[in-house]
């Protein structure tokens, strides 16, 4: 074997070994064979494929979940046992429903042609409502003779943890079974070792000619232009006796619930219909993600890895849309607040007055094979918390629910100061309380997201970077709130420490060598000298010196940075740089958003342009117009579009929200509850923008109809409506 050969074999079962001591590693075995398509109502989404199949092609998460588990993972239509031929599938553009248009091919029996391709049209229309699949196959005979065929369904279940679908091994598992409820009943019952008994129910309608356990059958005569409905509905964990609400009462019903969860929040028209089409599926989308729970709706993170309570992601995502629809942001206060850490867990890596990272229902999460079952392995959602609370606050004037989160306020700050910084250096920190945990802790949680200029994994209690810009900005809204609260002691400590964190950072994490800040310190107090986005979000907390800003801003504008599409998570050049990556040389639409606010925030227009039309041009090439969780940072190409990365949720909720930030900064919008004024700072729109329109724009009680017009490097704004006490204003300043 050659020293090339064997240097190849090194470096290869390294990554091998790597991968294999990474906990909850999402694997990507091969392609599959048809594109994938999701819909989700609060606990429960489905990933089908184009032909509105379940588990009919190798390679994707396919099946019907429930609280983190699989509740079907087989549902095939075939027509006389062979695959219908696919026209067309499209979602709702409300997201409410997926319709999928299949056509017969030739079907031939004992050597004849008995029913010629393309005679048969066959439309499902599927979509999910409280914990039920719904599908109606409607076929139709466009022949000039009749025609008689078999349409069967396949379908079969494993229970399977949402962990195992990702690929987790377990070496034990419950107990499960299938039986015949009558002629239209088939139910799947399992066990767990959790002792939990999980149930699902397939209704068939009419009744089928023939049924088993894995298959139902009709055997239909169609005369010329006859059409007739078959209807299946899939249910977890209904009662036996109990039987499925009718389709198309519970489709109108699906509707009207999704129109009257959208009524409040501001709209958005632009002069590019593209774009409008970008932002009318990232609403959609980010409304199929919430989730109706005890303490208000709340925006899951994504499907379908991540379809579940995320501390970080919901507390990102409600400050995207802070300035369009305040409500998210009030959900997810309360319900984080609800789950705050009270006693130290390791094995959960809680502490008190920890933030929620994620929260799982499934079995292994019941049984702690996996931690997650209310897991608080994350550094960063306790100061996001804080944050999140009082920009609420100062969006709102909100102060009932400023008092019922100032408990939990309070904790989280006590957790930032105490086990947040466990060598008390000033610095918010983490390291794992066991193997089992997340080894890095931040929004860039991959095992290689963390490490120093030649490439070495940092060690030790690690500081990153935007975390503590978090924790500043955290401070200073937090002392506006207790000011408002009728604290002026707390306010004032609360703003000297801000004020002695954004010292002590200038001092221990600029590299002048690089003109950016370091990645993080490691545990030796070591600063991580790599080019990193993470820098980019420190913009976004407003606590760094205005020169260095400004270095800062022009790093991640040059293309070792900006790949023509959007930042790169690490710029090209550094020794782990690898735009396939997940976290290092990636680009992610969120990161991006926050920087952009960041940039606006030290009035840096042209930049945020710049990024803003990157990102835009991305989604245009984008199935659906719909940004994903991350693609990958190749560089910009003439006449192609962005290279995706093979397992990204999509929707992923704050890929869904960054539009709508990307607007926002832009247009510099700002609220001032207390003088009942929108402002617009230093607005600047992108060259693909000529106009924007904001309806029902709100403060208050009062709201606003604007329109914001371009011309050249200047904006002109118009008031179209208003209802109530409200102003409205253009400030060319910082």
């Amino acid at each position: 074997m050659s020293a090339e050969a064997v240097t190849q074999f090194v470096s290869v079962t390294r990554t091998v070994d790597q991968v294999a001591e990474q906990p909850f590693y999402i694997p990507m075995t091969g392609p599959s064979a048809r594109p994938r398509r999701s819909l989700k109502h609060d606990d429960t989404f489905i990933v089908l494929d184009s032909h509105g199949d379940i588990g009919a092609s190798a390679g994707g998460p396919d099946g019907l979940f429930h609280h983190d588990t699989r509740y079907l993972a087989r549902l095939e239509l075939v027509l006389d046992d062979l695959q219908p031929l696919l026209l067309g599938s499209n979602l709702r553009d409300d997201n409410s429903a997926l319709t999928v248009d299949l056509t017969n091919p030739d079907i031939y029996r004992q050597g004849s042609l008995v029913l010629q391709k393309d005679l048969l049209h066959i439309v499902r229309t599927i979509f999910l409502w409280r914990g039920t699949a719904y599908q109606r196959i409607g076929v139709q005979n466009h022949g000039d003779r009749p025609a008689g065929f078999a349409l069967t369904l396949l379908f079969d279940n494993d229970f399977a943890d949402l962990f195992e679908v990702r690929g987790e091994r377990r070496p034990r598992r419950g107990i499960g079974s299938s039986r015949l409820l009558g002629p239209t009943d088939v139910l799947f019952d399992y066990r767990g070792l959790d002792d939990a008994e999980r149930t699902t129910g397939l209704h068939f309608d009419p009744r089928p000619t023939k049924l088993s356990v894995n298959a139902a059958t009709w055997q239909l005569e169609l005369d010329p232009h006859e059409s007739k409905s078959l209807f299946v509905a899939v249910s977890c964990n209904r009662p036996v006796a109990e039987k499925p609400a009718r389709f198309f009462r519970s489709l109108l019903a699906h509707r009207r619930e999704m129109r009257q969860s959208t009524m409040g929040a501001a709209s958005i028209e632009t002069s590019n219909n593209i774009f409008n089409e970008v932002l009318c599926q990232a609403m959609a989308d980010l409304n199929m993600l919430m989730t109706e729970t005890p303490q208000g709706r709340y925006p899951y993170a994504g499907i379908p890895w991540y379809s579940t309570t995320f501390g970080r992601d919901g507390l990102i995502t409600a400050l995207q849309m802070l300035w369009v629809d305040p409500r998210i942001a009030k959900g997810v206060l309360r319900r984080l607040a609800h789950f705050q850490a009270k006693a130290v867990d390791p094995l959960a890596d809680a502490a008190p007055g920890k933030i929620l990272h994620e929260m799982r229902g499934g079995e292994m999460a019941a049984l702690r094979e996996v931690p997650f079952a209310q897991y608080y392995g994350s550094v960063d959602s306790t100061a996001l918390f804080v944050l999140l609370a009082g920009s609420y606050f100062e969006r709102t004037g909100d102060e009932a629910t400023l008092t019922e989160l100032w408990p939990a306020i309070e904790a989280g700050l006590a957790w930032i100061d105490g086990p947040g910084d466990p060598d008390k250096d000033g610095f918010v920190e983490y390291q794992r309380a066991t193997e089992k945990g997340l080894a890095n802790q931040g929004w860039k949680d991959s095992y290689d997201a963390i490490f120093h200029a030649d490439g070495q994994l940092a060690e030790g209690n690690l500081a990153l970077a935007e975390v503590q810009g978090y924790v500043v900005a955290a401070k200073r809204l937090a002392a506006r709130c207790a000011l408002r609260l009728g604290k002026p002691d707390l306010a004032k400590k609360l703003e000297a420490e801000a004020k002695t964190l954004a010292e002590r950072f200038e001092a221990a994490f600029w590299c002048e060598e690089l003109g950016t800040y370091a990645l993080a310190l490691d545990g030796k107090k070591r600063p991580c000298k790599v080019r990193t986005s993470n820098a980019g979000q420190v913009l976004f907390s407003g606590m760094i010196r205005e020169d260095r800003a400004r270095l800062v801003a022009a790093d991640l504008m040059r293309p070792h940075f900006f790949s023509g599409w959007g930042i790169r998570t690490v710029a090209q050049g550094e020794v782990r740089y690898n735009p396939m990556s997940y976290h290092d040389g990636s680009i992610w639409p969120h990161d991006n958003a926050l920087i952009a606010l960041g940039l606006a925030r030290y009035g840096l227009k042209h930049s945020v342009a710049h990024v803003f039309k990157g990102l835009f041009d991305a989604a245009t090439y984008m199935d659906l117009r719909r940004l994903p969780e991350l693609f990958c940072g190749f560089r910009r190409e003439k006449r192609r579009g962005p290279t995706l990365y093979p397992v990204a949720c999509a929707p992923q909720a704050w890929a869904s929200a960054t539009a709508f930030t990307l607007l926002e900064a832009a247009l510099g919008i700002e609220f001032d509850v207390a003088r009942g004024e929108i402002r617009l700072r230093n607005p600047h729109l992108p060259a693909f923008l000529h106009e924007v329109i904001l309806r029902d724009l709100r403060l208050g009680e009062s709201s606003v109809d604007l329109r914001v017009s371009r011309h050249g490097d200047d904006v002109a704004l118009e008031v179209l409506r208003t209802r109530g006490q409200i102003q409205v204003s253009i400030v060319l300043a910082r």
